[in-house]
This record gives C-alpha cells, structure tokens and sequence, in this order.
C-alpha cells in the first residue's frame, strides 16, 4: 500500500495549493490512499462542509483534524454523518463525530486513528490508553493503520511513536506546523516522524500573517491573526506499507514551495 498523508491545510492558500499540486503528488507517488490534516483549512480555524467536499472532489480520501475542530460551529451540522472525517478520539464521550475511521480506496482499506496530545493542550483523555483500546479493535479490521497525533510536544510524539511501534504502520505527528526531518522506521515496523508540516503560505508564522504575530510577542498585547497570503508550501510524508503485515517499508518526507517546485 502506497500512502500520502498532506500537512495541516492552512487557508486558501492552503487548500489552492492542495488542488494544484494533488495531481502532481498523485502522478510522482502513485498513492493508493492520500489523508490530509484538515482543521484549520477554513480561514485557518476549522473546517466546514463545502471545504471538506473540495478536497475529497480533489483526491483526498480521508480527513483528520485536532484541537480547531469546532471553531467552525458547521462542523455541528455534519460531522455525526460525514465517514470520511475523523476528530480526536480522547475527547470526551459524547463528543460529536468520531475518532477512527476505514478508508477504502483503490482496492485497500486503511484504518485512520487521530489523537490529542495532553501537554500544553487543553484537557483531553489518556491518548495512550485511548490508542489501546481502539487499534485493538481497528487490527481486527485491518494490519494496515495510520494515526495523526496533534500535539505541542515533541516528547509527547516522540513518546507516542514508540508505545505503538509494531501497531501501528504510520505514527504521524500534527499540530506545530514545522516539518521535522526525523522520519524513521522504528525497530518493530513502525514508519514515525514528529511533524508532517503545513501546507499552506509560506511566509507567515505558521501560515498567519506575520506582521500581527510578531506584534503580540513583541508587545504582550492581544493581537487578532489572519490567514497569511502570497507564496505557497507543501509538507507531506509518503510511506509504503506491506499489507501483509502493516509494517512500513518505506517513508521518506514531501517538501515543496512555491519557489523550488518545478512541475514534470
């Protein structure tokens, strides 16, 4: 099984370059299964339904999100009926949607499971734990099984990435923005790095304009931020998976902008 998995989409910007680019990504990697970090690809705050229905129109085949799922109040409106998306699965019970999901596409079946990190996040269930009990059940359906950890911490991913080597085929981690170049293959099988990265403007703060940002550090002043514009950016991470055992074979990172690409 060949996998995408598309960094946090951030804006417009975030969500043009994934339409321009998806044809690229899927002529170079030939991927069964493309998954994209969704939440904040409206207005850099969530997502809502015309967005998600775009990037499934595009070639994406699942969505997972982190802690701006409800900053779009329409998520309330579809979410419950919506199978491609998943939300963190340590959130409260009750809490609408859910936090796994089996994408089918191209003949192959993958299980997606997404987590929040404790630290530095608001208050949220034992990822751990939580991961426990749901790939148990998630491995009877299939070997082959991808989990987006959103969280602030490198030591919390990094810690994560190694409780589930060996159950997992990808340990991929969201939520800061900034792609890390510590992409391995752990000792069980395991494909693992610490943040995929974003996809969206290049030139911002973590694809918000800069100008408001640096304000509010600067000051201490509370300070409205925006989505950034001008220059594009991809960050990604491609992992070829034995379907036999749902070990990885592969994964090596996807890192483009708008300068450096050159379409072949």
């Amino acid at each position: 099984m060949r996998l995408v998995f598309i960094g946090d989409i951030v804006g417009n910007v975030g969500r043009e370059t994934v339409k321009r680019l998806l044809p690229w990504i899927q002529e170079k990697y030939r991927p069964h299964l493309i998954i994209a970090n969704g939440e904040n690809a409206a207005g850099g705050r969530g997502i809502n339904a015309a967005i998600a229905r775009d990037l499934y129109d595009w070639g994406v085949h699942g969505i997972t999100m982190g802690n701006h799922t409800w900053d779009n109040r329409e998520i309330f409106e579809f979410i419950d009926d919506e199978p491609r998306m998943v939300r963190p699965a340590n959130l409260p019970p009750g809490t609408p949607g859910k936090g796994a999901m089996i994408v089918k596409a191209n003949g192959k079946e993958l299980a997606v499971l997404n987590l929040i990190g404790r630290t530095f996040l608001p208050p949220a269930d034992c990822p751990f734990r939580t991961a426990d009990e749901v790939l148990a059940e998630l491995r009877k359906r299939t070997k082959c099984v991808l989990v987006d950890f959103h969280a602030e911490a490198t030591s919390e991913k990094i810690a994560m990435g190694w409780y589930l080597d060996g159950r997992a085929s990808l340990v991929v981690g969201t939520h800061t923005h900034v792609q890390t170049h510590d992409h391995r293959i752990l000792p069980e099988g395991t494909a693992y790095v610490t943040d995929a990265g974003m996809t969206g403007p290049r030139d911002g703060v973590l694809g918000m304009e800069r100008e408001s940002v640096i304000r509010k550090f600067v000051t201490g002043l509370p300070s409205r931020f925006t989505v950034a514009e001008g220059k594009w950016a991809l960050n990604g991470v491609f992992t070829e998976i034995d379907e036999a055992t749902g070990h990885a074979s592969k994964v090596e990172l996807i890192r483009m902008d708008e300068d450096s690409w050159i379409a072949v």
